[in-house]
């Protein structure tokens, strides 16, 4: 049985502002305190919840808390932004209601995050699936990007959003999220050319320059070092808490999870550092004939860079910073930039560049999770939009920002009160009317259409003549001197003019967040916001992909001459749409409050946290929802929670939840005006009332618990006694069991004994009778076998001693016989056999020499083994006869070859007379065969075209890399090689590149390492030697050189084509030289050759060491 609660259980303080008892300022205050002091950050004031920033991590967002608020009832639980977030989402979901989530308060009170708790909640409650899942991580992840181009670090606040945000999520009739619509509100783009100190520009700058790898950063032309560049402050370029390299690594992993194409993300990185390099140019002047300044570049590298980053002509842009260009009607006038309008020029591109790609991303953001479906969708909206700003310096900024609080804070007090109404009116309740501070005065004062300061502003920056700060002022002191809620030193009202608190350039509103001091310089170039249409038409002619975009004013076909619309007026438009598009929703507030200025956790500051509850209007919020009844509940949850105080609703009511909650109310004696009942809910008009019921309750349930007890310790007592009773009787036959079990083993063990016992006996008494029969026959076989060998042994020797009589006789006529042949041998032996002897023994030895030749060694010409030399007087005859042989065996190998293989080895003979020793590449070279034709001309049809353009024979034809000389990168051509001529092609198309007559050809030059580069030289003042010489990279390259150098030796119409061997040599591209440079080492891409360009005049191959 699931167990209900309620944010009155275990208390800290009181959960519910609206039931705090006595109601003001201080007991408000310190109730906040007490709660902050025991992590309890989220309180309530009916349905809106107040969230104080810990400055610090909580475990109150896991996804254990997430399925704790799930499907709960909003009072069910302690207080949460994940209450509100569920309340939201089920009466999306379950009632067809559009929702609004507004998130309002100071700048640091914590407004993005509770933004990005609430979009994580209604991400893990919603459905699942694979598109659902993929919706949901693309709305979650669109938040890191937007972040790092749209936040920035400010006094108040290390993650300060300097834009305002409103985003729809869109949903299906199952509740499950099909996309989303994000709108945008006044970037503060005057942050990227200048910060307060103690400030930075937006993370992404700090992001990029941190994280970024070096081959990256080589790529965008950028360093390191913040110090390099003049938009980059110094004093707080690094925050604690905040790793800029993670956080890099966190948007490049968003952008891909969003949908950005990796040349989008490219790009959008080319313009961040354009705008980096845009704030290192500098001016300075130059006189002129007429007698004007004109502002000139002082250093152009930085120019140079950036115009390659954008893909602009320098001189273009060059003078776009130095002159101006004015268009009335039919006429056009150019005028020179003096120095500080030409840093003007230069700042506002810089603005215009950034910001433009601030809503690009947004744009494209929204069309990655838009909701692909045309189908009626059910909407949540979530406002995460700037808090209210009073710094010691007030500009345009912060006016613009304090209005759209203003309209805010009027929208939240008028859905507040009529909500209220709303409900009295639906339950039947009598409203009590409530009075509060109406800020729709300020509003007027502001955004009036006659008499507002965004029209005065839009008036003075429109008329002709000469328009300052001073003159906007001017007209402000003369037409709002009157106002209540407007001070300025210099108007009608003669209050002011002593006030020395108040400058003579400021003007002072009385927000309802208290009053704010604006300076006036700035307001009227921040509301006209030009950018000079020779820039806009500069960015427009440049070759970036997002540059055309970004700048479609720029294009010379579609001049507009009329006057574009002023910042204000702008975002007066689309505070008035997203007015609108609020009070068509279902509003949920959360308020926000800074604890401390400190940004340190556990630090409660009593008067900044009382000025925040005045200016939001918190204590006009708690006196409405207490104007009529202090608390208010459904029938069902009350009659569940305090049915225990009555005997009669005690333990089940089985009536309507209204007669339940009637009859506890009357058996309490509780009086009637301290309650009414509504149509769905109970009303109670006092705090102590509800306290009443609780203290009675808590009570109650201690009583409960004592008889719960008690009914307990007598079931387990008697359960114990059962179960020892049970075990007893299941001891006792189971011993039993195993007692007649143990005397069966007994008797049934004896018997198997016994009867092992008789069979043994039988059984050898059998074996001593098989024994003895088998001795017996045994013995007889024995005696016989004896006897006849006996009389063979005596037959034996009777045998031998015969064939040694008849032997003896023989011998001894043997060595008769032999006596007298010696005798007559000897007298013949010592007159002629010595020399006999010799010849003999000479003739055997030749013999055996000639036949030990008999086996021949291998044919193989390169075989150098020959048989042993068996005697020393045979050495001449040995050797010569090896030479004879290896002439022999060469002949014959030599009458095998076809006149195509004769060719082939005197190529092989000329490649290792050229590079032998000289080239590391040939040893692996020399068991290639040369093959000539390697992209078979004749059986492709792609090249059927290239092959009718080659008219004589194609000796080499094989897929080489051309280098380029700007980046060191190959790009594929087929060559070529003819007696004529080469020939350089395209592989994809077969389209001629490039054909040089062999004549024009001076030499070749290669390296000494194990690389496929070399350079086709030509000669000065040929017609092929106007584009240059060819650096190109082949894996035959001493196929290909040893050809040429062949065709230059038979040739006799021209001369010799010379081969340079050097690890350093020169190569002419078009007009400048080259020096291409061979080293050893490890390349970036592995164990390959790499080429890379150092600077203008030196490409530098690195070899894999060998």
């Amino acid at each position: 049985m699931e167990v209900k609660t309620s944010l009155l259980d275990n208390m800290i303080g009181v959960g519910d502002m609206v039931l705090i008892e006595p109601l003001s300022e201080d007991t408000f205050i310190e109730n906040l305190k007490k709660r902050f002091d025991h992590n309890e950050i989220y309180t309530y004031i009916g349905s809106v919840v107040i969230s104080m920033n810990p400055y610090k991590s909580l475990p109150i967002y896991t996804a254990e808390k997430v399925e704790e608020y799930r499907n709960r009832n909003f009072y069910e639980l302690s207080p949460h932004v994940y209450a509100l977030a569920d309340e939201a989402y089920r009466s999306l979901r379950e009632q067809d209601k559009d929702q609004c989530i507004l998130i309002t308060g100071e700048s640091g009170a914590g407004k993005t995050e509770a933004s990005k708790f609430v979009m994580s909640y209604v991400a893990a409650v919603c459905g699942k699936g694979q598109e659902v899942n993929k919706v949901k991580e693309q709305l979650l992840q669109s938040n890191p990007v937007l972040e790092a181009f749209g936040n920035a670090k400010t006094v108040r606040n290390d993650n300060s959003s300097r834009f305002g945000k409103y985003m729809d999520i869109e949903f299906d009739f199952k509740g499950d999220p099909l996309g989303g619509v994000i709108s945008n509100y006044l970037l503060e783009k005057s942050r990227v050319v200048k910060q307060p100190r103690g400030e930075r520009n937006f993370h992404i700058f700090y992001q990029l320059l941190s994280g970024a790898s070096d081959d990256t950063l080589k790529k965008l032309k950028l360093d390191r070092d913040f110090s390099k560049y003049n938009y980059l402050s110094l004093d707080s370029a690094t925050v604690n808490g905040l790793d800029d390299a993670a956080s890099f690594r966190t948007v490049r992993n968003a952008m891909q999870i969003v949908g950005f194409m990796e040349d989008e993300v490219q790009s959008i990185l080319e313009l961040v550092a354009a705008v980096l390099k845009l704030g290192n140019i500098e001016f300075k002047p130059e006189s002129r004939c007429n007698g004007y300044d004109e502002s000139r570049v002082k250093d152009k590298n930085d120019l140079k860079e950036m115009c390659e980053l954008l893909g602009i002509e320098q001189s273009v842009l060059e003078r776009a910073f130095s002159f101006r260009t004015v268009e009335a009607k039919m006429e056009k006038m150019s005028t020179t930039l003096n120095v500080a309008q030409a840093y003007y020029a230069r700042d506002a591109l810089a603005k215009n560049l950034y910001s433009r790609l601030f809503s690009w991303l947004v744009n494209r953001i929204n069309e990655s999770i838009k909701a692909q479906t045309k189908s009626r969708k059910k909407v949540m909206g979530v406002l995460d939009i700037y808090g209210f700003e009073i710094f010691e310096d007030n500009s345009f900024e912060q006016f613009i920002i304090n209005y759209c609080n203003e309209k805010l804070q009027q929208i939240f007090i008028e859905l507040t009160l009529r909500e209220e109404q709303e409900e009295y009116v639906r339950e039947g309740i009598e409203w009590t009317n409530i009075e509060y501070f109406n800020n729709a005065i300020i509003c007027d004062l502001i955004e009036n259409n006659k008499n507002g300061i965004l029209a005065m502003l839009d008036e003075e920056c429109l008329r002709p003549g000469t328009v300052t700060d001073e003159t906007f002022l001017d007209k402000l002191n003369t037409v709002c001197a009157e106002h209540q809620h407007f001070e300025s030193r210099q108007s009608k009202n003669s209050k002011f003019l002593t006030d020395h608190s108040l400058p003579h350039n400021c003007f002072r509103i009385q927000h309802y967040a208290g009053k704010v001091l604006y300076r006036v310089e700035g307001f009227v170039d921040k509301n006209n916001d030009l950018l000079y249409r020779d820039l806009s038409q500069a960015m427009y002619k440049a070759n970036h992909s997002l540059i055309k975009i970004l700048f479609p004013e720029g294009n010379p076909a579609k001049v507009n001459l009329k006057r574009p619309p002023t910042a204000g007026f702008q975002f007066k438009a689309s505070v008035g749409t997203l007015m609108k598009n609020l009070l068509s929703k279902n509003p949920n507030y959360i308020r926000c409050i800074k604890p401390n200025d400190k940004k340190a956790a556990h630090i409660f500051t009593d008067s900044l946290v009382c000025h925040q509850v005045r200016y939001l209007g918190l204590m006009e919020n708690v006196r409405v929802r207490r104007a009529g009844y202090a608390f208010r509940q459904a029938y069902e949850p009350c009659l569940e929670r305090y049915k225990m105080l009555c005997k009669q609703t005690w333990p089940h009511w089985k009536g309507p939840a209204r007669g339940g909650v009637e009859v506890l109310l009357t058996d309490l004696q509780v009086p009637a005006e301290e309650f009414a009942y509504g149509r769905s809910k109970i009303f109670i008009r006092n705090p102590r009332t509800l306290f009443f019921l609780e203290e009675k309750r808590r009570q109650c349930l201690e009583d409960l618990a004592t008889l719960i007890q008690k009914i307990y310790r007598g079931w387990k007592s008697r359960t114990h006694f059962l179960l020892l009773k049970k075990s007893q009787v299941v001891v006792a036959a189971w011993y039993r069991r195993f007692a007649q079990q143990k005397k069966y083993q007994n008797i049934r063990s004896s018997a198997l004994v016994f009867q092992s016992f008789i069979r043994g006996w039988k059984a050898r008494k059998l074996l001593r009778e098989l024994k003895h029969k088998k001795r017996c026959e045994k013995a007889v076989s024995t005696i016989s076998a004896y006897w006849h060998g006996t009389q063979a042994r005596w037959e034996l020797r009777r045998l031998k001693e015969e064939a040694r009589n008849k032997h003896a006789v023989s011998v001894i006529w043997a060595a008769w016989l032999g006596t007298k042949v010696r005798r007559e041998y000897r007298k013949f032996f010592r007159a002629n056999a010595g020399k006999k002897i010799y010849d003999f023994t000479i003739q055997r030895i030749m013999q055996k020499y000639f036949l030990g030749l008999k086996k021949m060694p291998s044919m193989s010409p390169v075989d150098k083994s020959w048989p042993a030399r068996p005697y020393g007087f045979l050495d001449g005859t040995h050797q010569e006869l090896r030479r004879i042989f290896h002439l022999w065996r060469c002949k014959k190998y030599r009458s095998q070859f076809t006149e195509e293989k004769k060719a082939t080895y005197e190529e092989k003979l000329a490649a290792s007379e050229l590079f032998k020793d000289k080239k590391a590449l040939y040893p692996s070279s020399v068991g290639q065969p040369f093959k000539g034709d390697y992209v078979e001309m004749t059986k492709n049809p792609k090249y059927q075209k290239l092959n009718s353009f080659v008219e004589d024979k194609v000796l080499v034809a094989d897929v080489v890399s051309k280098i380029n000389r700007a980046n060191g990168k190959g790009a594929p051509r087929i060559f070529l090689l003819t007696k004529k001529s080469l020939v350089l092609a395209d592989q994809k198309t077969g389209q001629v590149k490039a054909s040089v007559p062999l004549p024009d050809l001076s030499s070749v030059s290669v390296s000494t390492q194990n690389d496929g580069f070399f350079a086709l030289k030509l000669k000065e003042g040929s017609t092929s030697a106007a584009k240059g010489d060819f650096l190109l990279s082949s894996d035959r390259l001493i196929e290909i050189i040893t050809k040429l150098h062949c065709i230059g030796a038979t040739s006799a119409d021209r001369n010799k084509i010379n081969i340079d061997i050097s690890d350093e040599f020169l190569v002419q591209f078009k007009q400048d030289k080259v020096c291409v440079k061979f080293i050893q080492g490890t390349p970036k891409n592995g164990n390959g050759v790499a080429c890379k360009r150092k600077n203008n005049r030196l490409l530098e191959v690195s070899v894999p060491s060998p």
